[in-house]
């Protein structure tokens, strides 16, 4: 047992830090959290306020209301995050508005050095935004460390070099005309990301908006605000313009809702669920307004009889459980050639059950928590339901035992398998968005091909397999958007990245996101004499 002069030091620090994550901008005191006589924090009172970024300064929401943020490890409230409306969303497009003419004007260099500096303070910064980002999610330091804040710089280095490089269309028509294409910046975007991969997905929109010349307005999730607000400060010290990023906090239906309906809102980037997306292009479909969305998936991993099985299993337990599974790109449901089946589930819940789950600060914790308390009833609900649909239970099912004394209160839940599920149960049907997977066995590739597609969703999938004509045959049927052939996850900025059916309409990545972001004008010359 620990000392209570050496808990006491340690939960001092662990204030110390999280005190530290939160930019200057948006405290309203500096008190630390208090010790009970037990030597553990008993509440925060730090009061932080996570306030809105409009015209280049941190302002209070114009109805002065503030909506409690909970760290997910603790359940306890550590922060405030400010609850916004229509009329501090008209204020961060005015400052867009005002901020649009001077910045489309800017010369793709200046714009590119400016977001080459944004990534560089990005980096200088990376164990401040990952601990910021691990404390708000719930999910795993090292993950934040390794992967979400590095790739919010790597956003911004893409985008910020391929302005430099782009190309014009040219076509000669009969020997009597000329024509050009000019891509012209649209003018004040909506950005709205969600909470699974906060900064990650914020910086996947905001470079290529940025990086084209147009002015933003960008709502990051009410339950994970910190590292957006964060960005706003690195983004002022990097030297970016007043009004060219705006960020508003607050709820979906307050602020989300006055961003995508506002007329001066010329486009709308949205990641996030399905329903929400489909509400987000029925409220931008009587404006015609340009609309990207990435939805929902319920992604299938297949793996083949002749795969290299070490290598199934090690990037099936990543693709099902990395970020307790509260990834998008997910695979949630594992379909295995049945001459491999048993071999595969015996050792992939023998994989399963040591994974650690824990504190997310503790350098060994490979499962952290799950973002919000209703977020975890979501996915009791579905486990329960998994075994009222026939399914059985192979590894985990529940919460685990008490972490320890400062996660007492938080919302963890074991990685789950699930086997003897029917194909077209809900389970296997409807996203659940958390560290569950079912395995089922499947006989040939055309059934496999037929399991795979029997979802309304079509983000993303992956194939185990040694036999090359196999790999792009099936990748060929399969419906999704992204297929990842004996890997997952392994992700190059220049490739279109979105869903089919009910994942999303378009395409994030690359040309596509610049494609997105300008509007393509035809210049047409005629030869004179």
């Amino acid at each position: 047992m620990r000392s209570l002069a050496a808990t006491k030091r340690a939960t001092f620090a662990w204030a110390q830090r999280l005190r530290n994550a939160i930019p200057a901008s948006a405290r309203v005191c500096e008190e630390l959290a208090e010790l009970d006589a037990s030597g553990f924090a008993s509440q925060m009172t730090c009061g932080m306020q996570i306030r809105n970024f409009i015209a280049g300064e941190f302002v209070e929401p114009v109805g002065g209301c503030y909506l409690e943020n909970i760290e997910p490890a603790t359940g306890k409230t550590y922060s405030h995050v400010a609850d916004s409306d229509g009329r501090d969303v008209e204020l961060a497009v005015t400052a867009a508005e005002k901020a649009f003419g001077k910045w489309s004007r800017t010369s793709a260099a200046e714009r590119s050095r400016i977001l080459l500096r944004i990534a560089d303070l990005i980096d200088r910064d990376t164990e401040r935004l990952a601990r910021a980002e691990s404390v708000d999610t719930g999910k795993p330091l090292s993950l934040a460390r390794n992967l979400d804040i590095p790739r919010a710089a790597s956003n911004f280095r893409f985008f910020a070099t391929a302005i430099l490089h782009t190309e014009s269309e040219a076509h000669i028509t009969d020997n009597v005309a000329f024509n050009y294409t000019l891509r012209l910046p649209l003018g004040v975007v909506g950005l709205i990301s969600p909470w699974n991969l906060p900064l990650y997905l914020l910086t996947w929109k905001i470079a290529p908006a940025l990086a084209c010349g147009n002015t933003a307005v960008a709502k990051p999730s009410e339950l994970t605000p910190v590292t957006a607000s964060l960005l706003c400060e690195i983004c002022r010290e990097a030297g970016l313009p007043e009004g060219v990023l705006n960020v508003v906090q607050g709820t979906g239906q307050n602020v989300g809702a006055a961003i995508t309906l506002h007329p001066k809102v010329v486009a709308i980037s949205f990641t996030g669920g399905t329903i929400t997306g489909r509400k987000v292009a029925e409220s931008c479909a009587p404006m015609f307004k340009k609309v990207s969305l990435e939805l929902g998936g319920k992604n299938p991993n297949i793996i083949f009889a002749d795969a290299d099985l070490d290598a199934a299993i090690t990037g099936s337990l990543r693709s099902s459980f990395a970020n307790q599974g509260q990834v998008c790109l997910c695979g949630s449901r594992v379909f295995v050639e049945r001459p491999a089946y048993q071999s595969f589930v015996d050792r992939f819940v023998e994989k399963t059950s040591e994974l650690s789950v824990g504190d997310p600060l503790e350098q060994d914790t490979d499962q952290g928590a799950i973002v919000s308390k209703n977020q975890l009833e979501k996915v009791k609900f579905y486990v329960d339901l998994a075994q009222q649909e026939g399914g059985s239970i192979a590894a985990g099912g529940s919460a685990p035992e008490a972490i320890n004394d400062r996660c007492r209160g938080g919302y963890f839940f074991k990685p789950t398998v699930i086997t003897d599920l029917p194909v077209s149960c809900r389970t296997n049907r409807e996203e659940i968005f958390g560290p569950v997977v079912s395995v089922t066995p499947f006989d040939s590739e055309d059934e496999v091909v037929a399991y795979a597609n029997d979802c309304d969703y079509g983000l993303a999938s992956s194939l185990w397999t040694q036999s090359l004509n196999r790999a792009h045959r099936v990748a060929e049927k399969i419906h999704t958007g992204t297929v990842w052939i004996n890997c997952w996850m392994l992700r190059d900025l220049r490739v279109p990245f979105g869903g089919m059916k009910q994942s999303g309409v378009g395409r994030e990545g690359g040309d596509e996101a610049l494609r997105f972001f300008t509007e393509p004008k035809n210049v047409c010359i005629a030869k004179q004499g």
